[in-house]
C-alpha cells in the first residue's frame, strides 16, 4: 500500500492535511458559502458543553455554520467550572482540543471520548479529578494526550489506545500504573512523574525500545532499571522512582583500563506491598517538594529589583549537590561574571518548571533560562561522553575541549555558547531557539506545541484559510541547510582532516531558527557510525520534508527508493504542497522530485555509492538556482544506482 495511504500515518500530518484541504478550497469555498449550505449544529453543542463555564466567550445564539468544528484552542483563558464533556463527544469533525492552563473542574465523562475524528487532547494545568476513563469506546484514534497537573486517582481503559504516541499524565495522583499501559506499542513520548505511582519497571510500561523519552520519577515503583535505560533517557528519569527500584550504572572507565562496574545507585527492600497509602505518598512528596524549594530556592530580588539571586551554598543538579559558586563560562562575553547560583536563580533551581520536553538528545536534561542581558539559552546537564573531551580529564582538559567544541561555528550549525564545570558536573549553554524542532513544525504536534494559534468558534474560518505549514520554497532551504551544516561537520576538526559524525540525525535535532534556518544540533557525542551512515540518516529528512510523512524506517524507505526509480516520485509528495503555493507550477513539481532523487542517492544500499555531503550541497544548489555562495566543488557524473 502507497506510504501516503498507510493505515499507521502519523496524527500530525492527518491534522495538517485536514486543516489544509479547506484552504485550498479557497474561493470556491468562499463562493459557496450560502443559505443552500448544509447547516451544523456544532455550535449548539460547544455553547452547551460550556454552559456552566465562567468566562468562556460562546458563539452568538441561533449560530449555526456550513462548516464543522475542528479544533477549540482555549489555553489560559481563566475558564472555570464544568465542562459537559459528552456535548463535545458530539462533534463529529473534533480535532484538537487545547484547553490548558485554566481551572476546570469535575471529571471527563467517558462519552467525550468517542467523538471519531478526535486526535489530540491537552487539559493539563486545571482541577479536573476523578477516574480517567477510556473504556467502551468504539473507534479511538487518539494520538496524543496531556492531562498533567491535575488531580485524576486512576486511568481505566488504556489498552484501547492503540494508536497513542504521546502521553502525560504527570503531576496527578494516581496511585498504580495503569493496565494496558504496555500494551501500546506505538507510544514514544511518555511521563508519569510526580503520581506517587505503584508499579513494575519495565513489564508495566510500553516497549523500550520504542520511547523517545520516559519519566517516571517522584513515584513508588519497583523493578530493575538497566544502565542501557539509564543511558538512554538520563538519570533524571528515574530519580525517586520508588524506594524498591534498582537503577543500575555503567561505572566509567578508570585507571585507563576500558572496564564497566555495575553501581547500585538506590536499593531498599520495600518488605510490604504497596496499600492505599500512595495518595499519602504523593501529599508527602509535595510538601518534601515545597520545603525543598523554600530551603534551597532561596531567591530575592536585588536592590533594584531587577534580578532574581540564589543565596544558598549548594545547588542541586542531576540529584546531585555542587557548589553554587562554580563559574560559569560565556565564550563570547569573556567579561560576563557569572556563576552556578545564576543559572539555578534563572532556572528556579533546575526545577520542572523550567525544565524543556525531551526530543530525543543524547545529553542530559534541557531547562531554559534567561541570563542578563536578555540572553536566552538552553541549560543542560551532561550525561555521557563528549566528543573531544574525556570524562576522567581533570577541570582544566575538560574546559579546554569545551572551548574547542564552541570552535564549531556554522550558520546551520547549533553553536555552544559556555559552559560550566561545578565537580563532577558540567552543564552546556546553547542558544533557545524559539521556532522549537523541525519535527514539531513539520508536523504540527498539537499537544505542548509552539506557535499554536488560539482558536475559538468565532474565528474557526480563519484557521481554515491559514497558509499551511511549510510551502516549498521553506522546506527546499531546510533541506539545503541541513545539508551544509552536515557537510561542514564532515569537513572535520580545523587541520585534522578527522570528520565529525552526527550519528543520530533526526528531525528532532534540528533546530529551526526566526528566520527558519535550520542548526543541527546534538552533534557533540563520539560516535561510531561513519559519514555515509549521515549520508543515508539526511536522505531521509529529505524524504520527510518532500513527503510529509514521519518515521521513516528501512522498509519505507526501500518502498520509496522503487517509486522514485520508476520515475513517479510526484506521486509521494506531501498533499499540502501539491495544494499549496506550489499547486500547478510545474518547476516546482520539477524541484521536489529532483530532491527526492537527491534523496535516492543518499540512501544507496551500499555506502560506497552514496554521495558526500559536499557533493549533496552541490546537487541541491543546482536544483535551485540562483545558487548560494560558491566553495562547493561541481559534482557530475552521479546516478541513481
Amino acid at each position: 500500500m502507497p506510504l501516503h495511504l498507510a493505515a499507521g500515518r502519523r496524527l500530525l500530518l492527518l491534522l495538517a492535511a485536514v486543516a489544509t484541504s479547506a484552504a485550498a478550497a479557497g474561493a470556491a469555498a468562499e463562493a459557496n458559502r450560502s443559505s443552500s449550505c448544509t447547516l451544523l449544529p456544532d455550535a449548539e453543542f460547544v455553547r452547551a458543553a460550556f454552559l456552566n463555564v465562567s468566562n468562556f466567550q460562546p458563539p452568538l445564539p441561533g449560530h449555526r455554520a456550513c462548516r464543522p468544528v475542528r479544533r477549540l484552542h482555549f489555553p489560559s483563558r481563566n475558564l472555570t467550572g464544568p465542562v459537559d464533556w459528552a456535548e463535545l463527544g458530539n462533534l463529529s469533525s473534533l480535532l484538537t482540543v487545547d484547553l490548558s492552563g485554566n481551572s476546570l473542574q469535575g471529571g471527563i465523562d467517558a462519552s467525550f471520548w468517542r467523538a471519531p475524528s478526535l486526535r489530540a487532547v491537552d487539559v493539563s494545568r486545571n482541577n479536573l479529578n476523578g477516574v480517567l476513563r477510556f473504556d467502551d469506546v468504539p473507534s479511538m484514534r487518539l494520538a496524543a494526550l496531556n492531562v498533567s497537573g491535575n488531580q485524576f486517582t486512576s486511568v481505566v481503559g488504556l489498552a484501547g489506545l492503540t494508536g497513542l504516541e504521546f502521553l502525560d499524565v504527570s503531576r496527578n495522583r494516581v496511585g498504580a500504573a495503569p493496565e494496558g499501559l504496555q500494551n501500546l506499542t506505538k507510544v514514544r513520548w511518555l511521563d508519569l512523574s510526580c503520581n506517587g505511582m505503584a508499579g513494575r519497571f519495565p513489564d508495566d510500561l510500553p516497549p523500550l525500545d520504542g520511547l523517545v523519552s520516559v519519566n517516571i520519577s517522584h513515584n513508588n515503583f519497583s523493578g530493575t532499571v538497566p544502565a542501557a535505560a539509564v543511558r538512554r533517557f538520563g538519570q533524571s528519569a528515574f530519580f525517586q522512582a520508588g524506594n524498591a527500584l534498582q537503577v543500575i550504572e555503567d561505572g566509567a572507565p578508570s585507571g585507563g583500563k576500558k572496564r564497566n562496574r555495575a553501581v547500585v545507585i538506590a536499593l531498599i527492600s520495600a518488605g510490604a506491598a504497596v496499600t492505599a497509602a500512595a495518595l499519602a505518598f504523593v501529599a508527602a512528596c509535595v510538601a518534601r517538594g515545597l520545603a525543598r524549594r523554600r530551603k534551597k530556592k532561596k531567591k530575592r530580588k536585588d536592590k533594584d529589583g531587577k534580578a532574581a539571586v540564589w543565596e544558598d551554598e549548594e545547588v542541586v543538579v542531576g540529584a546531585v549537590k555542587v557548589a553554587a559558586a562554580a563559574p560559569v563560562v560565556v565564550i563570547e562575553r569573556p567579561l560576563m561574571e557569572l556563576t552556578l547560583a545564576d543559572l539555578a536563580a534563572a532556572t528556579s533551581g533546575f526545577g520542572r518548571e523550567s525544565q524543556l520536553a525531551e526530543t530525543g538528545g543524547r545529553l542530559g536534561a534541557a531547562y531554559r533560562a534567561v541570563l542578563p542581558g536578555d540572553l536566552h539559552v538552553v541549560v543542560r546537564v551532561v550525561e555521557g561522553p563528549m566528543a573531544g573531551v574525556g570524562e576522567d580529564d581533570d577541570e582544566a582538559a575538560t574546559a579546554a575541549g569545551f572551548r574547542e567544541l564552541a570552535r564549531l561555528r556554522h550558520p546551520n550549525i547549533l553553536p555552544l555558547l559556555g559552559y560550566c564545570i561545578a565537580g563532577k558536573q558540567k552543564l552546556l549553554l546553547f542558544e533557545y531557539m524559539e521556532k522549537g524542532d523541525l519535527h514539531r513544525w513539520l508536523h504540527e504536534l498539537p499537544v505542548g506545541s509552539m506557535d499554536t494559534e488560539d482558536i475559538g468558534i468565532d474565528t474557526m474560518e480563519a484557521l481554515e484559510e491559514r497558509k499551511p505549514a511549510g510551502d516549498w520554497p521553506t522546506r527546499y532551504r531546510i533541506i539545503l541547510g541541513i545539508a551544509r551544516g552536515l557537510a561542514f561537520l564532515h569537513q572535520g576538526w580545523a587541520g585534522s582532516g578527522r570528520p565529525i559524525v552526527h550519528g543520530r540525525l533526526v528531525p528532532t535535532n534540528i533546530l529551526l531558527g526566526d528566520d527558519m534556518e535550520p542548526r543541527i544540533s546534538d552533534f557533540l557525542h563520539p560516535s561510531d557510525e561513519t559519514p555515509e551512515g549521515d549520508v543515508y540518516r539526511f536522505g531521509t529528512l529529505v524524504f520527510e520534508l518532500v513527503t510529509g510523512q514521519a518515521r521513516w524506517n528501512d522498509a519505507s524507505t526501500s518502498w520509496a527508493r522503487g517509486v522514485i526509480r520508476n520515475r513517479k516520485g510526484l506521486n509521494l509528495v506531501d498533499d499540502r504542497l501539491l495544494r499549496g503555493d506550489a499547486a500547478g507550477a510545474p518547476e516546482a513539481e520539477k524541484e521536489m522530485a529532483e530532491c527526492l532523487q537527491v534523496g535516492f542517492l543518499c540512501t544507496a544500499g551500499a555506502p560506497e555509492k552514496r554521495p558526500t555531503m559536499q557533493q549533496v550541497v552541490g546537487l541541491l544548489k543546482d536544483i535551485r538556482p540562483p545558487a548560494a555562495p560558491a566553495g562547493e566543488p561541481p559534482v557530475a557524473g552521479l546516478m541513481m544506482q
